[in-house]
């Protein structure tokens, strides 16, 4: 039988929480009672803080298959269960409650490394009805979690990507991606692989509170610094936004990291399924209880009167007039004179290898203002037989790559000609009120690349290429 779990008025150093409620499967509650004669927490002071346990998981399969409409990708793979950087708002902490164990102290204790990953992996690829497209790294648990520095499951994962030349995406919190830099910049070379390193605040305090065990926000960006000058494609993930925590802090977040060289920028509004909305309410009780009400305000403005909303549409954007201002604010808004140039490159399948799109969800959402003003705006969503829609005239006409690219600034007019002269018969560009904009099609990547990069290279108007643009 599993120990009481216990609730504990504290906190543990290192710690997101300290409570330990029971799962929501238990049959049977349990609640401490002082009985006068010592008080719980100077029990629990003398038994100290608890100590990471590390047991092996027995799963037999390592790719994990969604069909979620909200996320950008179809398959993921986690290294591991439960997460020692102890994060307390963690969406992931209720699948602990499928072991028996709980939400609270639980997913940051007991943790589950699955040793043979990457060996079940390599099998899984090799199937002959494979087919590869992005595998997500780092979903529910974070891949370079401490435990990570001495199993190096994650490494070994890597090595077998690289191996089958499989693409990835990485999250993760740590500047322990940077042990793997060597098979980073090998997938790099490739356009294989990109890093999002996720940043909730830049305020020490806070994340000390919020992510105990996470780096530090200091060594969060000079990840993202290293990963962009060895030319591994890096960007930021302000995830989770917490409103009325935060929310103040998107526009220093994206600029810190835009400074580091991170080319991409995500966001995803806090989510608190299940008992994770009782932690984080207990958490706002011990670090900021002045501002609890207000935070949940907030919250439920985003999330039609709730906590939480699991709906698919809108459970990583929130809904209403406050998460709308808050997707304007992650927007671009250009000054008088700024100058702006957005590259997006998307390659549905390489051909070299084989490789052909049937199905899958696709969504590209462009907003640009200059002081407020709208100056572009473009959305592409294909979803369900992504191959189907691409053979369409008015879409690829059955090529496989393709590449939108937007300028604004003064030299949009004098620019137009060289650009339509740098991509030839394959793509248009058009400017007016201001901007530029190109669309570029190709069959495959390297046809892309080549007509891709001397169009840049002329919006670039003689200054470098970036160096993730030149993979």
């Amino acid at each position: 039988m599993r120990a009481a779990s216990f609730a504990f008025d504290g906190t543990f150093k290192g710690r997101g929480t300290a409570s330990n409620p029971p799962g929501r499967f238990e049959t049977r509650r349990r609640e401490p009672v002082d009985d006068g004669w010592r008080s719980l927490a100077d029990l629990l002071a003398e038994e100290g803080a608890p100590q990471t346990r590390v047991e092996a998981d027995a799963s037999r399969s390592a790719i994990v298959r969604n069909r979620s409409p909200d996320l950008p990708f179809d398959r993921s793979l986690n290294p591991y269960r439960g997460c020692e950087h102890g994060c307390v708002y963690c969406y992931a902490r209720p699948t602990h409650n499928f072991l028996g164990l709980s939400s609270g102290l639980d997913f940051e204790t007991r943790l589950f490394a699955k040793h043979d990953l990457a060996a079940i992996l390599r099998r899984e690829l090799a199937r002959p009805g494979y087919r590869a497209a992005p595998l997500a790294l780092g979903t529910a648990t974070d891949p370079y979690q401490p435990v990570e520095r001495r199993l190096r499951i994650t490494r070994r994962v890597l090595e077998v990507l690289t191996e089958a030349r499989h693409p990835v995406g990485i999250v993760t919190k740590s500047a322990l991606v940077l042990r793997d830099l060597d098979l980073l910049q090998r997938m790099a070379a490739d356009g294989l692989v990109r890093v999002a390193v996720s940043l909730t605040s830049l305020d020490p305090a806070l994340a000390r509170r919020l992510e105990p065990r996470a780096a530090a926000p200091h060594r969060r960006l000079e990840t993202i610094a290293l990963l962009a000058k060895a030319g591994v494609p890096s960007g930021v993930s302000v995830a989770p936004l917490i409103p009325g925590l935060t929310d103040h802090l998107i526009e220093p977040i994206l600029t810190a990291a835009r400074d580091r060289g991170a080319t991409v920028a995500t966001m995803t509004l806090l989510r608190l399924p299940h008992d994770v909305k009782d932690l984080f309410e207990d958490w706002l009780d011990l670090y900021f209880p002045l501002k609890k009400a207000h935070v949940l305000a907030r919250i439920r403005d985003c999330r039609a009167g709730s906590l939480n909303d699991p709906r698919f549409g809108g459970r990583m954007t929130g809904e209403g007039p406050y998460a709308g201002l808050l997707r304007r604010r992650f927007e671009v808004d250009l000054g008088n004179d700024a100058e702006f140039l957005a590259v997006e490159a998307v390659l549905f399948g390489r051909m070299a290898m084989g490789e052909t799109v049937h199905s899958g969800a696709f969504h590209d959402r462009w907003r640009i203002r200059r002081n407020g003003e709208l100056l572009f705006a473009d959305d592409l969503r294909l979803e369900g037989d992504i191959g189907a829609q691409l053979r369409r005239p008015a879409v690829l006409a059955g090529q496989a790559a393709m590449a939108t690219a937007i300028y604004a600034g003064e030299q949009c007019e004098c620019l137009l000609e060289p650009v339509r002269e740098a991509i030839g018969d394959d793509g248009g560009a058009s400017a007016w009120g201001g901007k530029l904009l190109v669309r570029i099609a190709a069959t495959d990547g390297l046809e892309l690349r080549s007509k891709l990069i001397p169009a840049l290279s002329v919006l670039m108007d003689g200054r470098p290429l970036p160096k993730v643009w030149q993979i």
